[in-house]
């Protein structure tokens, strides 16, 4: 079996955790799931790549290399809905964002392989960020968490419309300071040639809110991007760097803020 993540660690307070942007599947797997699954077209594709300078800047980088396919990383194990009365998606989904069957008929996960895979590469997962979180804690008092995503653009299953560029999540200002929140969701209004929101249609998951506890120094967002910012939505998810180019200068600046933030200040500080 394949690593369940990659590590890139730094000193610095800032983690960028990257739970979807997994492909590998089980290899005895391929007649199990779907030809409209095989594609995998709810990964977020290449949020990775976009992210790898932040080691640089001695931010911390962890992406899952396993598909939600197998597990949502960003559910509640327990089967608690992120959003209630919508809808929504499993720890181990039966169906794609666009309602296609995952499974063939009759393949689907029944309650103990589920509990299973949540065992097997849920947990181990969620171990290893939260050991992550809590050696920054140490070093610095407190720890700012950026869980990074990406999501087409139109997907009438979730949301009406389009999607903004930007989503800034953190379950309705409960997952941060809100200077913190500020700060941030300032750099993404003021990306020109984006759009943004905070706290529309996606909240923050469930690493967000499981994670965000401010009062205790863990102060956890989610930015949800369209995919049209950087990348082709249709199969095969061509990456395009001159496309990407301006959201990767937008994605820095957010990594500068976070960086710069102090609990103590509430603010960044002055240049």
């Amino acid at each position: 079996m394949a690593d369940l993540w990659k590590l890139i660690r730094g000193d610095s307070p800032v983690i960028v955790n990257v739970p979807h942007a997994g492909i590998e599947l089980p290899a005895e797997w391929s007649t199990r799931i779907t030809d409209a699954a095989r594609r995998m077209p709810d990964t977020d594709w290449h949020v990775e790549k976009l992210y790898r300078f932040a080691p640089l800047v001695e931010a911390t980088l962890m992406w899952a290399t396993y598909s939600r396919i197998v597990v949502d990383l960003n559910r509640d194990p327990s089967g608690v809905a992120l959003y209630p009365g919508a809808s929504n998606t499993e720890v181990c989904p039966a169906s794609t964002f666009h309602d296609e069957p995952i499974y063939r008929e009759g393949m689907a996960p029944g309650t103990t392989e589920i509990a299973e895979r949540v065992a097997q590469y849920w947990q181990p997962y969620h171990v290893q960020l939260s050991a992550e979180i809590e050696r920054i804690k140490a070093r610095h008092g407190y720890c700012i968490l950026l869980d990074a995503h990406s999501i087409v653009s139109e997907a009438p299953r979730f949301f009406s419309g389009r999607l903004p560029d930007l989503n800034l999540g953190t379950a309705d200002g409960s997952s941060c300071d809100p200077a913190l929140a500020d700060a941030a969701f300032a750099v993404l209004t003021g990306a020109r040639g984006f759009t943004a929101v905070h706290n529309g249609r996606f909240k923050g998951g469930y690493i967000t809110r499981h994670h965000g506890r401010p009062v205790e120094g863990m102060h956890a967002l989610q930015l949800e991007m369209a995919q049209s910012c950087y990348m082709d939505e249709n199969h095969p998810a061509e990456y395009h760097p001159d496309r990407a180019a301006p959201l990767l200068n937008v994605l820095q600046m957010l990594i500068q803020t976070l960086l710069a933030w102090r609990p103590e200040l509430g603010e960044p500080p002055k240049k």
